[in-house]
């Protein structure tokens, strides 16, 4: 006996995870700043995510004051980082590229 429904996609949650994949496959390579819970924020390069929100950045570098603050500090260099997605407050993503440039 053969389940009608086995073939059956629901469409609404398909088209909203391609979206959701779309806007992620955009960011892939992109500067991306994250400020965490503690106040510390990462700027690094956008690599993956998973499941649970958690996002890897690559040449990733760790302020304890934000970026912008008057007191100016040097990055602690972290290379390769994962951040917990339970630990992130907001994402802010870089879209410029610099091949949009206008000569």
């Amino acid at each position: 006996m053969a389940d009608d429904n086995l073939g059956s996609v629901d469409t609404e949650s398909t088209s909203m995870n391609s979206e959701g994949r779309k806007k992620l496959h955009g960011w892939l390579n992109k500067r991306m700043k994250i400020c965490m819970t503690d106040g510390r924020t990462l700027i690094g390069t956008f690599l993956c995510t998973d499941k649970d929100r958690n996002v890897i950045l690559g040449s990733c570098e760790e302020y304890v004051n934000p970026p912008d603050s008057e007191e100016k500090e040097d990055p602690r260099v972290l290379g390769l980082a994962m951040v917990p997605g339970p630990h992130i407050v907001s994402i802010n993503v870089d879209l410029y590229t610099p091949s949009q440039a206008v000569v």
